[in-house]
C-alpha cells in the first residue's frame, strides 16, 4: 500500500474507535463498521491500476471498432457488408476513429465522431425499421445492443479523455491532467 493510502485506513480506524467514555456508554464498533473499512482499504488499493485498465479497455474498444470498419471497406474480417452509400461512410469513420481511439491519438475529436456514428445508426436502422412500439424502446428486442454501448461507451472517452498512456499524453505531456482520483 502507498503511504497515502494506509493514510486513509488509519484515519478510518480512528473514526470507528470509541473513547473510554464512549465504552463505558456502551460504544462498540460492529462487524459491518469492520467489514466497511477493510473493504474501503482494498478498494481504494486498486486504483493504482486505474490508468493500466483504462488503457487497455480504451485500445481493445477501439480495434474492435476499426476491425468492423475494415469489415465494411475491404471484406476484411469474416467478409463485407458492402461498400455504397451510408456503408462506406460508415466504414470510413469506424476504421479511422477505431485507430485513432485505440491508440490515443486525438482521442476526444475521434470519440465524439464515433459516439455520434454509433447514435445515428442506432436510432436509423435499429429503432427506425422494427414496427411496434415495444421494440423501439428495448435495445435487446430492436438488436441496436452494440450500437447503444459502443455510443456510450465513446460518449465516456469525450469526457475521461485519452488518459495517461496514450499518444495524446506523450505529445501534450504539459496539458494531460492526472485523470487518476488522489487518495490524499
Amino acid at each position: 500500500w502507498s503511504e497515502a493510502q494506509f493514510i486513509d485506513y488509519a484515519f478510518l480506524r480512528k473514526k470507528f474507535r470509541c473513547s473510554p467514555r464512549d465504552k463505558a456508554a456502551g460504544c462498540a464498533i460492529d462487524l459491518t463498521q469492520k467489514i466497511d473499512v477493510l473493504n474501503l482499504a482494498l478498494m481504494s488499493s486498486l486504483n493504482r491500476f486505474a490508468d493500466p485498465v483504462y488503457c487497455i479497455v480504451r485500445v481493445i474498444v477501439g480495434l474492435m471498432y476499426a476491425s468492423h470498419g475494415g469489415q465494411k471497406l475491404f471484406g476484411f474480417p469474416g467478409g463485407g457488408h458492402g461498400m455504397g452509400g451510408l456503408a462506406f461512410v460508415a466504414g470510413i469513420i469506424e476504421l479511422v476513429t477505431g485507430f485513432l481511439i485505440a491508440f490515443g491519438l486525438f482521442t476526444r475529436i475521434a470519440a465524439f465522431f464515433a459516439s455520434g456514428e454509433m447514435a445515428v445508426a442506432y436510432f436509423v436502422f435499429y429503432v427506425g425499421v422494427v414496427p411496434t412500439l415495444e421494440a423501439k424502446f428495448f435495445p435487446i428486442m430492436n438488436g441496436g445492443e452494440l450500437a447503444l454501448i459502443n455510443c456510450w461507451i465513446f460518449f465516456f472517452i469525450i469526457f475521461y479523455g485519452p488518459g495517461r498512456w496514450s499518444i495524446d499524453a506523450m505529445l501534450f505531456r504539459r496539458n494531460a491532467p492526472a485523470t487518476t482520483p488522489s487518495t490524499a
